[in-house]
């Protein structure tokens, strides 16, 4: 199972080695999900993807891509969410009205765009 979900990245720890070879490292996001308390998600990334987070600052807006993985051991269940892929979001990506191209279609002028009209016209309608 494939999900994701954007945020801002609040946290990021340090790479960890667990046993000989093994390596994880954990970050955490505060969720964009217009929710009325701020809902933080905590991500993990093992072996080669510790580093997705490398070039990325605390306070960033991004989009982690995860897989939802769940296992049992000693009768407890555990339940990680794997980060696989984690992208910047573009700053001002979405362009405001103000900035939006006048020939874009479904651009419509408003009354204020209309060129003004001389009223000595020789057409009678």
């Amino acid at each position: 199972m494939s999900f994701e979900i954007t945020g801002t990245l609040v946290k990021k720890y340090e790479t960890e080695t667990k046993g000989e070879s093994f390596r994880v490292r954990d970050f955490v996001i505060k969720a964009n999900d217009g929710g009325q308390y701020d809902n933080f998600v905590k991500f993990q990334t093992t072996q080669d993807r510790t580093s997705i987070i490398d070039d990325l600052n605390e306070g960033d807006e991004i989009k982690v891509h995860f897989d939802l993985r769940g296992r049992q051991w000693q009768d407890k269940y555990f339940t990680n969410l794997n980060a696989w892929r984690v992208e910047a979001m573009a700053a001002g990506s979405a362009p405001t009205p103000s900035a939006a191209n006048s020939d874009t279609p479904g651009n419509f002028p408003s009354a204020s765009d209309e060129p003004m009209v001389e009223a000595d016209d020789d057409l009678p309608f």
